[in-house]
């Protein structure tokens, strides 16, 4: 018998494929250094115009010309609605089958997702369909919470402190999923299970994740 209550996850890189994948192939395609997009990102990431924006501090027009800023002095100009454009997602079937198991056996589940004031979670997936399914599937969730709306972001602790309130768990009878290392340090450091979702084939997280809450594992 498992000793957990709640499953939280992230969204995009864990139900859908990862924006890290779409800034790779822009990367290739107009020569740019490797991870260029993601360290602009991650350089100063508590107050650069991305972490910004997705607490809705700016609007669209200003991130798009402050993340023009940064990347210019990083050696590479890209304007912000360039990178916006590239947040097209597709969904993982198996994360989705994965989170209704564990709704099905009785575990509290909840979302965070860093998302944009303009552009939440469900609107970053390709195909309109897929869209209508990604809101679906936000709408099972016991607690949603976006950084966009709270004004607070991952990885600060806040956010992940405001889930276990409103899931009324303590961090420690949670497990939490994300594909970004940086996101699942301060969910470890307060006392959380973490497990790191990989890009491209989720299924090494399902296994163990089923595996911490005691259950069959559905994709070995």
């Amino acid at each position: 018998m498992s000793r957990f209550k709640a499953v939280i996850f992230d969204f995009g890189g864990v139900f859908t494929t990862s924006p890290v994948e779409q800034f790779a192939l822009f990367e290739k395609k107009h020569d740019l250094p490797k991870k260029f997009l993601g360290e602009v990102i991650k350089h100063n990431h508590h107050t650069n115009a991305w972490a910004q924006y997705e607490r809705a501090e700016i609007d669209r027009a200003a991130f798009n010309t402050q993340f023009a800023v940064e990347t210019e002095a990083a050696g590479h100009r890209v304007p912000g609605d360039t990178l916006l454009a590239l947040l097209s997602l597709e969904l993982k079937p198996a994360m989705i089958e994965a989170h209704r198991e564990i709704i099905s056996h009785g575990f509290k589940t909840g979302c965070i997702t860093n998302n944009l004031p303009d552009m939440d979670s469900g609107s970053m997936v390709a195909d309109p369909e897929e869209g209508e399914q990604a809101a679906d599937i936000l709408r099972r969730f016991d607690e949603v919470i976006e950084s966009s709306k709270v004004g607070v972001r991952k990885p600060e602790p806040r956010i992940y402190e405001l889930m276990c309130e409103a899931l009324a768990v303590a961090p420690n009878e949670a497990i939490f999923l994300d594909d970004l290392g940086i996101n699942l340090k301060p969910a470890r450091e307060m006392g959380m299970a973490t497990i790191k979702v990989p890009f491209g084939d989720v299924s090494p997280a399902i296994d163990e994740l089923f595996e911490l809450l005691a259950l069959k594992q559905i994709t070995s």
